[in-house]
């Protein structure tokens, strides 16, 4: 971009000169206005807030600045004081919570070095075998509304049926077939459901 003292003026007015690109192609010449300011070299924006807070003074009114530079002074490290001076100089609360905090480390790697892989192999069967036995049975609903549930699924069992048996079906599917071979089952657990809803 073309700076302020790099335009060119005649008598036809301002104007940017022509200029070659790296590629050796040319720009053309552009006409600008007086006083046109490329946008690299506008001053940026800013608010009255971010102008006010930067001219704010950094003492309150009528403190004298000489106060405060002692003060920030005896805040800054002092030289030849080592740390560990310092640590000795902690609480008996800090003291305690870092015992507590280091015994509770020993703790949990006396676990780990007393843990057995192999009875960690056996606790994930039995959790295995109680998510499966869980799955098989049925959850624990209202009765008739799981009656509803199989009665609908034994409609669907019997459309499937009528499919297969009329040729619509021609090659039914592997899933298909155990679903209308559960018919019994299913039939079978509405009975006991029906009985079920008697004695209640």
């Amino acid at each position: 971009m073309a700076t302020a003292n790099s335009y060119v003026q005649d008598g036809t007015g301002t104007y940017i000169p022509a200029t070659q690109r790296p590629d050796g192609s040319w720009r053309k010449a552009r006409r600008v206005k007086d006083g046109y300011i490329p946008q690299d070299e506008m001053p940026l924006y800013e608010s009255k807030g971010k102008q006010w807070a930067k001219n704010r003074p950094g003492v309150p009114v009528g403190l004298d600045p000489a106060y405060v530079a002692p003060v920030t002074t005896k805040s800054k490290k002092i030289p030849g004081l080592s740390e560990a001076n310092t640590n000795e100089t902690t609480t008996k609360s800090t003291k305690k919570k870092k015992k507590k905090s280091d015994s509770q480390k020993s703790d949990v790697t006396n676990r780990m070095g007393n843990l057995d892989i192999s009875s960690k192999n056996s606790n994930d069967d039995k959790i295995l075998t109680t998510n499966n036995t869980q799955k098989s049975q049925p959850v624990a609903t209202d009765p008739a509304k799981r009656i509803r549930n199989l009665k609908k699924k034994l409609r669907d069992i019997n459309a499937l049926k009528l499919r297969i048996e009329s040729g619509e079906l021609a090659n039914p599917e592997k899933d298909q077939l155990e679903k209308i071979a559960r018919k019994e089952e299913i039939e079978a657990e509405i009975e006991e459901l029906e009985l079920e809803l008697e004695k209640v």
